[in-house]
């Protein structure tokens, strides 16, 4: 296993196509929604994207905003950047289903089409702080590592 990206079982049959890089130099590989949906204005949407990601275990899926959608639109990630830990991908309570949460600055709704480039995943590495003890194994999805 090294990294990639793979369609859930819900999407399988949705014509859902895997991330890829545009440019031989790009670090990001574009996100597209996996259903239409609508941002209303003020608020944070879930935007499915039928997708799952799998990297080694010392490697996280950072998920940045595709800044074109952002400009146009006043969209932003509403936590900045997302972070998909590798122990996300196929955990016991969760296949590992990627969702984009989309906050809409704007004053008027912005409708996302199934297909859209929302955003753009980026693989990274990380290194871990000395005495570390985390040994618990995950279970759940969205925000499960703080219950």
């Amino acid at each position: 296993m090294a990294r990639g990206f793979e369609i859930i079982k819900q999407y399988q049959e949705s014509g859902i196509i895997l991330p890829v890089r545009k440019t031989a130099l790009s670090a990001g590989y574009d996100i597209a929604a996996g259903q239409d949906t609508i941002l209303l204005p003020g608020k944070v949407t879930l935007v499915p994207t039928g997708l799952k990601a799998y990297m080694e275990n010392d490697e996280y899926l950072g998920v940045h905003i595709r800044s074109g959608l952002a400009v146009r639109h006043n969209l932003s990630l509403i936590n900045g950047q997302g972070v998909i830990d590798a122990d996300y991908y196929n955990n016991p309570d969760n296949e590992g289903h990627i969702l984009i949460a989309i906050f809409n600055h704007g004053t008027e709704l912005v409708e996302i089409t199934k297909g859209t480039r929302i955003a753009q995943g980026i693989f990274y590495k990380y290194l871990k702080a000395d005495h570390d003890s985390a040994g618990a194994v995950r279970t759940g999805g969205l925000g499960s590592t703080g219950h």
